[in-house]
């Protein structure tokens, strides 16, 4: 983990790889207009990657930290290896943006997840976790992103009736299927890991990734760990980002 963390530091823009040279140059050509007016710098951990991953960023993004775990670690241990090459930083990190490769944000996505953290909701309790609003490959349709606390109800009632059919009932299903919580800011138990700015505050607070999870459920775990130390996700539509993964970790019919 970061040393410490600044108000005056750059964002770390987190990226964890494995056999991602095919969507790196798209990912790296969109990161100028999506970090539009932000400090940032590009941390990449890769985990043991048997393509072209670590030549490709050393060839179009040559700045950029790169880690090289040596093994296939998961997506939490990447994310810590990441986070902690920023612990050396002078000026430490203002945020941390953790994306998928696969993901091209719009124009001022960063800015306006940045803008969000902080700001204190009528609970007492602050933004410390922001997600754009995410759009399929085809650029039109929304990615359902947002989720509510697991519970076994509605695990019971995803495997019964399928997740977008549960969602619409809040006790029976996590995914949030309501177009109206994608219209506007919406606070969420939890939501889909591919692109979410992380405040250097709840970083802080929070720690390290669980390492437990190597693929699916870390980002619901530190969600809801956020939310035990007082720190709201949040949904920001006035930013957006096209996921190329769309929704293909989260089934349809399951």
């Amino acid at each position: 983990m970061p040393a410490k963390t600044a108000a005056t530091g750059p964002v770390a823009v987190l990226v964890v790889t494995w056999n991602s040279a095919a969507v790196l140059p798209e990912f790296i050509a969109s990161l100028p207009q999506g970090m539009d007016g932000v400090d940032w710098r590009l941390v990449v951990a890769d985990n043991d990657s048997a393509d072209d991953t670590v030549a490709v960023l050393r060839e179009l993004a040559p700045d950029t930290t790169i880690v090289q775990t040596g093994r296939n670690a998961g997506y939490a241990a990447g994310i810590n290896a990441a986070l902690d090459a920023t612990a050396g930083w002078p000026a430490g990190i203002r945020a941390a943006l953790i994306c998928n490769p696969d993901v091209r944000m719009r124009p001022g996505c960063a800015r306006t997840l940045l803008d969000a953290l902080g700001e204190k909701l009528p609970d007492g309790d602050r933004v410390g976790i922001s997600v754009p609003l995410l759009y399929e490959e085809d650029g039109a349709t929304v990615v359902r992103s947002l989720r509510r606390e697991p519970s076994v109800v509605r695990a019971f009632g995803e495997a019964l009736i399928g997740n977008r059919r549960a969602g619409r009932f809040p006790a029976l299903g996590e995914l949030v299927t309501d177009p109206r919580a994608y219209a506007s800011s919406t606070r969420a138990d939890w939501a889909a890991g591919a692109l979410m700015m992380l405040s250097g505050e709840l970083l802080d607070a929070c720690g390290p990734w669980d390492e437990f999870f190597f693929l699916y459920s870390e980002e619901t775990e530190y969600c809801l760990r956020a939310g035990d130390h007082g720190f709201a996700t949040r949904l920001e539509p006035a930013a957006s980002a096209v996921h190329i993964g769309g929704d293909s970790r989260v089934s349809p019919f399951l």
